[in-house]
C-alpha cells in the first residue's frame, strides 16, 4: 500500500480545506497520514483509517535557531513514516518539507500553494523572503514535484522569482472547493435590516481595519438599517491577527456583532444578505466560495484571489485593496437594493456551480495522486 502524507499547519484548517481529499484517497487505497498541530479537533481527522500525527511548528516564525528546529522536526516525521507521495499544504510545510523529501528523495511531492503567506503580503521583502526564496529555489529543482496554483497572480509571482522551473508540473484548481449540498442555496432572511458579514479568521490582511472604518463612515445614517456582523476568531498566534480587544472595542452588540468562531458556518451564511471580505491578498478564499454556494452577493477587493470570486456587477461588487470610501460606498450601494441582493445572489450560486464544486477538486487531487504514484514504479 502505497502511503501519502498531508502536511499542513493546524487541524481545523485540514478539516475545513484538505479533509475530504484524505478521506477519498483512503478509501482508495491510499495509507493516508495526515501531520499538523491538535488545536483539540484530531478526532475529526482520524476517520476512514486516517493516521492523525501531532505535529506543531510556528507558522510564522522566523527566528533562526527556532526554524532549524522546525526543519529537523519535518527530517525526523519524514524518515519516521517513509512517505510515497507527500502533499504539502501552505507556505512553511512547502518550502521546509520539499526540501527536506529532496535531501531524502521522497518520489512524489505536491505543493498546494494557496496564497503567498505573510512573509510574502504588504511590503514585507526582508531578510526572511531572501531566505525563503532561495531554499524554494533549491528544493523545487528537481522532478516529480508537481504544484497546484488557485490562481494565474500566485504562480506568476513564483515564475518571476525563478523558483518554480520547467522541471516542475503545474496545475490549476480554484481553491479547496465546496460541499454544493451542504451549503446549499438559501432563502434570504427578513429584509428589514440588512446582515452584513464578514465570515473570517480575524487577521488585517483580511481588512478587518478597513471594514472597521468603513462601518464607521455608514454608522450614524445607518445604525438601525444595516448591521455587520464578524464570524471567525482572532487568531492571535498568527502574526497579523487582529487582537480580540480590538474587535471588543469594535463591536457594540447591536450595529457591530462580534460572534467569534462559528462551528455551524452554513447557519451563519443563511442569515446574512451580503458576505464582504476586503482581503489584501488570498490564494482563493474558502469563505467567498461558500458564500457563492449559499447564493449570496459578495463586496471583496480586487486583490489576488479575491477578483476570481467575483464577476463585477454580476455576483457582486470589487472595490480597490485597502479603500475605505469605496467600500462604504459599495456596501451601501448594494444594501439599499434588495433587487439586486437577491439577483447576485442567484448568480452567485450558479458560479458556484460551475466552478467550485468539490467533487471536481477531490477528483483533480486523486488524479494528481495517481499520477505520482505512477512515476514510482
Amino acid at each position: 500500500m502505497n502511503k501519502l502524507l498531508i502536511v499542513a499547519n493546524v487541524d481545523w484548517f485540514v478539516i475545513s480545506h484538505r479533509l475530504c481529499i484524505a478521506r477519498e484517497a483512503s478509501k482508495q487505497g491510499w495509507d493516508v497520514f495526515v501531520a499538523c498541530e491538535d488545536t483539540g479537533r484530531k478526532n475529526e481527522i482520524e476517520v476512514d483509517g486516517i493516521t492523525f500525527v501531532d505535529f506543531k511548528f510556528s507558522r510564522s516564525g522566523t527566528n533562526p535557531l527556532n526554524e532549524i528546529i522546525t526543519l529537523s522536526k519535518f527530517l525526523k516525521l519524514y524518515k519516521e513514516i517513509n512517505p510515497d507521495v507527500v502533499h504539502h499544504v501552505t507556505l512553511k510545510p512547502v518550502t521546509y518539507g520539499t526540501l527536506v523529501g529532496k535531501f531524502l528523495k521522497v518520489k512524489g511531492i505536491l505543493n498546494a500553494v494557496s496564497g503567498l503567506g505573510y512573509n510574502f503580503t504588504g511590503d514585507r521583502k526582508g531578510v526572511v523572503q531572501t531566505l525563503m526564496i532561495k531554499l524554494m529555489r533549491f528544493g523545487f529543482n528537481r522532478r516529480n514535484v508537481t504544484f497546484i496554483f488557485q490562481n494565474e497572480d500566485d504562480q506568476k509571482a513564483l515564475d518571476e522569482l525563478k523558483i518554480t522551473t520547467i522541471k516542475n508540473k503545474v496545475e490549476r484548481i480554484k481553491g479547496s472547493g465546496v460541499d454544493l449540498d451542504i451549503f446549499s442555496e438559501s432563502e434570504f432572511p427578513s429584509f428589514d435590516r440588512i446582515k452584513v458579514l464578514l465570515p473570517v479568521r480575524m487577521l488585517w490582511d483580511k481588512g478587518v481595519k478597513e471594514l472597521r472604518e468603513a462601518s464607521g463612515l455608514l454608522k450614524n445614517k445607518y445604525k438601525d438599517k444595516f448591521q455587520f456582523i464578524l464570524a471567525g476568531m482572532a487568531d492571535e498566534d498568527n502574526k497579523a491577527g487582529v487582537p480580540a480587544q480590538y474587535l471588543q472595542e469594535w463591536q457594540d452588540g447591536d450595529y457591530v456583532k462580534w460572534i467569534g468562531y462559528q462551528k455551524d458556518m452554513v447557519s451563519v451564511y443563511h442569515d446574512s444578505h451580503i458576505v464582504v471580505l476586503p482581503s489584501y491578498r488570498e490564494g482563493m478564499p474558502k469563505t467567498l466560495i461558500e458564500a457563492c454556494a449559499i447564493g449570496r452577493p459578495i463586496i471583496t477587493t480586487d486583490a489576488i484571489g479575491c477578483r476570481e470570486c467575483v464577476d463585477e456587477g454580476i455576483n457582486g461588487y470589487k472595490v480597490p485593496v485597502y479603500s475605505i470610501k469605496e467600500l462604504a460606498e459599495a456596501i451601501e450601494k448594494l444594501a439599499l437594493d434588495q433587487g439586486a441582493i437577491i439577483k447576485m445572489g442567484k448568480a452567485s450560486r450558479l458560479k458556484a456551480e460551475r466552478e467550485f464544486d468539490v467533487k471536481n477538486v477531490v477528483q483533480k487531487h486523486l488524479s494528481i495522486y495517481e499520477d505520482l504514484k505512477s512515476n514510482l514504479k
